[in-house]
């Protein structure tokens, strides 16, 4: 799940941080097994190791006396060895069935977690190292006194032994469980209304395991450097011993947890990162996983809610761009909208249908509409594709202008061959309508009109009246397109040909006559 619902899901085939995890469309029961054999196989791994190190610490490289002796041997061979067995099937057991009992919501993959089963959800690793950290504590509660009866000198060696241990394979147990369950804190991150970063923070979490790994093994050493210092009889060898097992095991085993940790401070970013790469490339369905309770949770639910706005502002500024014309748009996106406008040249293109009140009173609106939507649709597609602007939809005609807000080498010219080409898609095949076309060009006015609060871009002039005029008197013409001589004769020679000049007529509205002219059969 991803942030906003789970509607948009992270893409990719690691969508938690690692190939580990498993895929986004893992089934439940699928996943229920790999997060408890992610869990369960490298804690025992864990602790096994563990153990190892314990006894070869309190054996063969902390000074004091040898536990390898034969007065000790049901204590080496039995006592431990039992304890150990016990604390192993005591802790699976009681991790595995604690484990389930909390996250027995998990295995819906629609349930949606309350807030008891968040926090308890949460609490889940701490809990575990909790448990590893207990029994680690029963054997050094129930192995010290034994041995202690033996002789004194055995205690401090099993307290740093088993201690050194336990708080490296407690500290492992914790960054196992957080990575075990990131599936498990997406949802449940992405079921808490608050997105704030909750614990120690990735700073505490790399002090402590810098603490745990590093800073208490060195300060073990100095405890034996102590000990030492204080008359204890320990030889050169045996103190070289120690520095070097004991500084192996802190550069292995601090190396080890503090590799994990950069590993989850790490994949987080790299998400981000690879999601911003797709952003860069159009990709504005890319979404990250939220599975870090750190701040790099906070990290991952930013670039979430940030595309999310990317989203809008491109759902915005397309329907802008519908509805005023992607050029209008672009330009009211790259500079500062006033009111008022700017002379230029443009040439206007005004389309009509005809008998469109008779065809409203006899048909029903829904057909109606569909007629529009077909008619406008040839409109705009064929004045687009001759670089000019559908400025307005009045009822069942339409305004193109051409040459504005998009400047053109010739707008007279891209008017007359849009007039030629919608009226032959027109006639091309039988249609149920049929409309009139007039074309004129001249110097226009072309900005911002309306109040301060709501205004619309328009082309006002001398032009635009006549290709609305023009438009009307076509309805009586057999070609149904016309256009002024002055269009005319301001287009290229390649156009021109295509049309042909005819009589003169004093347009409704005006003083002077125009030059009517059509395009040739």
């Amino acid at each position: 799940m991803v942030e906003g619902g789970g509607e948009r899901k992270a893409l990719g085939s690691a969508p938690w941080g690692s190939r580990l995890l498993g895929p986004a469309n893992e089934g439940a029961l699928s996943r229920r097994v790999r997060v408890q054999t992610l869990l369960t196989v490298p804690l025992i791994l864990g602790n096994l190791v563990g153990i190892v190190v314990a006894i070869a610490l309190i054996g063969a490289v902390l000074p004091g006396p040898s536990v390898f002796s034969r007065d000790l041997i049901l204590l080496n061979f039995l006592a431990t060895p039992l304890y150990a067995a016990l604390a192993l099937v005591i802790g699976t057991t009681w991790g595995t069935v604690w484990g389930v009992r909390t996250l027995r919501w998990a295995i819906d993959p629609d349930h949606v977690p309350d807030e008891k089963e968040r926090r308890a959800a949460a609490r889940v690793p701490r809990r575990l190292a909790f448990q590893q950290a207990a029994l680690w504590i029963g054997g050094m509660a129930v192995l010290t006194p034994l041995y202690g009866v033996m002789d004194p000198a055995f205690v401090p060696k099993l307290l740093l032994g088993i201690g050194f241990s336990a708080i490296v394979v407690c500290a492992n147990s914790y960054l196992v469980a957080e990575f075990a369950l990131r599936a498990v804190t997406a949802r449940v991150l992405d079921a808490t209304p608050s997105r704030q970063a909750r614990g120690v923070g990735v700073f505490g979490r790399s002090a402590l395991v810098w603490v745990l790994g590093s800073g208490i093994p060195v300060a073990l050493l100095m405890v034996v450097a102590i000990l030492a210092l204080c008359g204890m009889d320990i030889s050169t060898a045996r103190l070289a011993v120690c520095v070097l097992s004991l500084g192996g095991a802190t550069l292995v085993f601090g190396g080890m947890l503090m590799a994990q940790t950069l590993a989850a401070t790490v994949a987080p970013i790299r998400g981000v990162r690879n999601a911003l790469r797709r952003v860069e490339n159009g990709d504005l369905d890319a979404a990250v996983t939220v599975y870090d309770g750190t701040e790099l949770g906070e990290l991952q639910s930013g670039f979430n809610r940030m595309v999310q706005g990317l989203r809008e502002r491109e759902q915005i500024r397309d329907l802008f761009g519908r509805h005023v014309g992607h050029d209008v748009a672009a330009a009211a996106l790259e500079r500062n909208q006033e009111l008022g406008g700017e002379e230029c040249y443009a040439a206007a293109l005004f389309i009509d249908i005809i008998g469109s009140t008779t065809m409203a009173a006899s048909r029903p609106a829904p057909e109606i509409v569909t007629i529009l939507n077909e008619f406008f649709a040839i409109v705009v597609d064929e004045v687009e594709h001759a670089g000019g602007l559908v400025n307005k939809f009045e009822g069942d005609a339409a305004l193109a202008v051409f040459g504005t807000p998009a400047p053109l080498a010739d707008p007279a010219a891209a008017a007359l061959s849009a007039a030629r080409a919608i009226r032959s898609r027109l006639t091309g095949a039988a249609r149920e309508f049929d409309a009139a076309i007039g074309v004129a060009a001249g110097r226009v006015v072309a900005g911002n009109v309306g109040a301060h609060r709501r205004y619309e871009f328009t082309v006002i002039g001398d032009a635009v009246n006549e290709a609305a005029r023009l438009c009307e008197l076509a309805k009586s013409y057999d070609a149904r397109v016309l256009a002024s001589e002055n269009t005319v004769n301001a287009a290229d020679l390649d156009e021109q040909k295509h049309w042909e000049l005819g009589e003169s007529v004093t347009l409704r509205g005006r003083l002077q006559p125009t030059r009517l002219a059509g395009p040739r059969p």
